[in-house]
């Protein structure tokens, strides 16, 4: 079962690039998957860090994250 950050996170995910919940998976790459450039990529993590209580993201983890899932990682680790 998701958290509800799990939810919410993959849902920004989702509505920001218009594409549907399911395409939204831990092994979905960002480039390649997504269709995510640089400055895409970081539009998500801003808005996730403005819904998501608590959580900021430091430039140089920003550049490491590849995948969702290393995304939730960070985001669950508190990082």
């Amino acid at each position: 079962m998701q958290s509800n950050i799990t939810v919410k996170v993959r849902e920004i995910i989702a509505g920001h690039f218009g594409i549907d919940l399911e395409r939204v998976t831990d092994e979905a790459r960002f480039r390649d998957d997504l269709g995510a450039d640089w400055l895409d990529r970081l539009e998500v993590i801003i808005a996730i860090e403005d819904q998501v209580s608590g959580f900021e993201l430091a430039d140089v983890v920003a550049d490491q994250i590849d995948t969702v899932g290393d995304l939730m990682r960070v985001i669950e680790g508190g990082n």
